[in-house]
């Protein structure tokens, strides 16, 4: 189920892309990029529509992925 990330609290939002661009394995290539700009820039992807929030109902869980993986 996708959520509309304008429904979701500023602070919650603000942690889930934290969560998401914090996680294990993510790789973002040869520069390293601050935190506070990784957040901003799945913000702005998410707002874009490029991004979505995914909610699984089987695991509880959100997440945050391409719209095109879809």
């Amino acid at each position: 189920m996708i959520i509309p990330w304008e429904q979701v609290s500023s602070e919650t939002l603000t942690s889930m892309i934290e969560e998401f661009v914090t996680r294990d394995g993510t790789d973002y290539g040869d520069v390293e990029v601050g935190l506070e700009t990784r957040v901003e820039q799945v913000r702005s992807k998410l707002k874009q529509g490029v991004a979505v929030i995914l909610f699984s109902q089987s695991t509880g869980r959100c997440n945050i992925v391409a719209r095109d993986s879809l």
